[in-house]
């Protein structure tokens, strides 16, 4: 049987695996399996796949994209640029384990915006500076968008959230939340950012799927902006892991 599955720790939740389970089942693909393995230290990544032969690929999570780089043997050019993992491809080759980072964050990202945007906006600001955001920040930067990257501390290369006046959302259509704000169970939470600046003109893209419509979302929302969660990015990314792994 081929194995697959997710790490990263808490995984409490998991989208992977109800999405893999059902493709499977829907799909009728059979002998393959996908189960959440949460690791509280990344260095127990390694008896994982060591004393799990059948385990042919893993999608990675919080807290570890950036952190398994160190255990692979390869990344390929995304992954390095962006430098952050999350997705693993284990094969073996001469008789030796190789493993083979990806971003599949990259591909789900750039499929998801391009299917809302209307017209290349000039500038965008990403909220959170984490491994997600660091994919978001690399499709934006290909796509010839400039990025404002915002964090509660201010620090490496970030605006602080007091730094956002009116002005700087007037004229920053795109907005991206890649934090953890909001999310369930946390739902009341947002990003503290202007909402009474945003209007018609505005899209924000919440990387959360889960609620639905989270607060950052509805705030937009009841200014008129267009919002999108980040469901169809998961779904993005997930179907390229699984052609990754099928390769």
């Amino acid at each position: 049987m081929r194995k697959f599955g997710l790490i990263g720790y808490p995984l409490g939740h998991s989208f992977s695996k109800k999405y893999f389970t059902e493709k499977f089942n829907r799909e009728k693909i059979g002998d393959v399996s996908y189960d959440n393995y949460p690791l509280e230290d990344i260095s127990l990544f390694e008896p994982l796949y060591k004393n799990d032969p059948e385990l042919s690929g893993l999608n990675v999570t919080i807290p570890y994209k950036e952190s398994v780089i160190p255990y692979l043997d390869i990344l390929n050019d995304e992954a390095r640029e962006v430098g952050a993992v999350n997705t693993i491809c284990l094969c073996t080759k001469t008789g030796r384990m190789v493993k083979v980072g990806f971003n599949t964050d990259v591909v789900g990202f750039r499929k998801s915006l391009e299917e809302h945007l209307e017209g290349v906006p000039a500038q965008a600001l990403v909220l959170g500076t984490g491994g997600a955001s660091r994919a978001v920040v690399y499709v934006l930067k290909e796509m010839g968008i400039q990025v404002v990257r915002v964090s509660s501390s201010g620090k490496d290369r970030a605006i602080a959230y007091h730094q956002i006046d009116d002005g700087l959302i007037s004229k920053t259509r795109l907005i991206v939340n890649t934090t953890p704000l909001g999310m369930h169970p946390d739902t009341a939470s947002c990003p503290p950012i202007p909402y009474e600046a945003l209007s018609g003109g505005h899209l924000l893209f919440d990387l959360v799927y889960n609620p639905e419509v989270t607060m950052f979302m509805k705030k937009g929302e009841e200014q008129g902006a267009r919002t999108v969660n980040g469901y169809d990015m998961l779904v993005y990314q997930a179907e390229e892991a699984w052609r990754l792994w099928n390769r």
